[in-house]
């Protein structure tokens, strides 16, 4: 991807705004999350409009992951550019990973293929460097703990629910690692990434975490339900 593409995505960025269900949009095509209404389109949720010549469409925000500095998040590599790389984070926003906050070491673009740092489909554990007042992302790979992730399988689930996977001071994603003997990254976007011989059966216990995120003494039973899975696996 050439950096004309790059100040495409930031010139979207730019342009999105806070819409409210309701609110007319303009003339022109109704795409995702609009409707037509005396011919003109009108927003059918609350979320960012976003418009592409004339089809005018909405982002949900409800349950999407909201970028903010600091923030640990998994992503995936989906184009690159002249000196950086775009990176998917789960969000409306587009993440920017520049080769600076990638690597340490001189690259001199002439002779340098990025594809050997990193390539489109690769998964990344990064931090939220910064989010620009248009909803730009900017990503760095220095800090503690971000690496690429190799292997393994991503799931996904409601960001606003990462807390309660995570659990207190981490009680509830350890005892998941331990009892199921699996490698787990858990990206504040809502993207989790796990790797080992029980991946499924991780995978499945942090969706039950997700629906019954408003149960009480919720670890306990995610560690009975394991148990009891594990005993059927080893039975089996």
């Amino acid at each position: 991807m050439n950096e004309k593409k790059i100040e495409e995505y930031e010139a979207i960025a730019r342009s999105r705004r806070l819409v409210i269900p309701g609110e007319e949009l303009g003339i022109g095509r109704a795409g995702r999350g609009t409707y037509v209404d005396g011919g003109k389109i009108v927003a059918k949720v609350l979320g960012l409009h976003e418009q592409r010549g004339d089809l005018h469409f909405v982002i949900p925000l409800n349950g999407v992951y909201d970028p903010r500095r600091g923030d640990n998040v998994i992503g995936i590599v989906k184009e690159i550019a002249l000196s950086r790389w775009v990176v998917d984070i789960n969000s409306p926003y587009t993440a920017i990973l520049s080769l600076s906050e990638a690597v340490d070491e001189f690259i001199d673009l002439t002779k340098t293929d990025l594809t050997k740092y990193y390539d489109i489909g690769d998964v990344v554990f990064a931090k939220v460097l910064s989010v620009t007042k248009s909803k730009l992302v900017h990503l760095t790979m220095k800090a503690p703990r971000c690496r690429k992730l190799r292997g393994g399988r991503l799931v996904k689930i409601v960001p606003t629910k990462v807390p309660r996977v995570i659990g207190k001071n981490g009680s509830m994603v350890e005892m998941i690692k331990r009892k199921t003997g699996c490698n787990i990254v858990v990206g504040q976007n809502g993207l989790i990434w796990i790797r080992g011989a029980n991946a499924d059966l991780a995978a499945e216990a942090i969706f039950k975490v997700e629906q019954y995120a408003h149960k009480v003494g919720l670890t306990d039973k995610i560690a009975e339900f394991l148990d009891l899975r594990l005993k059927q696996r080893s039975e089996g």
